[in-house]
Order: structure tokens, then sequence, then C-alpha cells
């Protein structure tokens, strides 16, 4: 009688564990890093979409392009409520005597595999973008 039986199939059994949380790694790795890429991009354009809404008045009046802070965040929610993005922040910072609008967003990735090996099953991630008031003038 041969005493080695089953003991192939015993190392085929542990080593295919192994393959499985490298796939699940490699498969929800890819795809966390694609709901950052989301997020960055998300941000970049509610932040583009708040440096639109400049204040027409004073512009129109001769004087300096500036956002309009009310209208940047109702424009900004708007667009990533349209995206199905639920959380996100905005700021108008400073710099140099100009007011920017910078957004914050997060997404939650839900894993499909690693929740299986001890992970979380979702996963958060943000993106922020800054961006100036447009005003068409080269």
């Amino acid at each position: 009688m041969n005493r080695d039986a089953g003991r192939v199939s015993i190392f085929l059994a542990v080593a295919m564990v192994g393959v499985l949380a490298l796939i699940g790694l490699s498969y929800d790795g890819a795809g966390q890093l694609r709901s950052l890429q989301r997020a960055d991009n998300l941000a970049a354009e509610a932040a583009r979409t708040g440096g639109q809404a400049i204040d027409r008045a004073t512009a129109i009046a001769g004087g300096p392009k500036r956002i309009d802070e009310r209208q940047a965040r109702a424009a900004v929610a708007d667009y990533l409520a349209a995206a199905g993005v639920r959380r996100h922040t905005i700021s108008f910072p400073v710099v140099g005597g100009e007011t920017l609008v910078r957004v914050r967003v997060e997404v939650t990735y839900r894993r499909s595999m690693l929740g299986l090996f001890g992970f979380g099953d979702t996963v958060t991630v943000t993106g922020e973008a800054t961006a100036r008031a447009l005003t068409g003038e080269p």
C-alpha cells in the first residue's frame, strides 16, 4: 500500500488558498485603484464646475473675477449628486488674494474577494482637486 496517497491533494488545497488570495488581492487592488481614479476625476470635474460660478455682477461691472461661493456650492453639489456621490466637502481657500474652490470627494469600493480572507467588505478612497475662477480670458 502506498503511504503517500492523498498528500498531494492536501498540498494542492493549501496552495490554492494562496493562489485565490493573490487573485483576490489583484482583482480588488485594481478595483480600489479604479475607485481612486474615479474619485480624483469627480473632484476635478466638480471643482471645475464650481470654478465656473463667478460673481457675474462684479465681473460685468469690470471688477475682479471671483467665485460666488453660494453658487459654487450649489453647482458642485448638483454635479456630484448627478454622479451619485453623497460624501464630499467644499472649501474656498485664498491663495495670493484669489479665492479658489477645493473639492474633496469620498468614494466607497465594495470588495469582491478580499472580504473572504478577513479584510473589510468596503474601503473608502478620497479624491481632491482645486480650481480657479474661469473667466474666459487667456
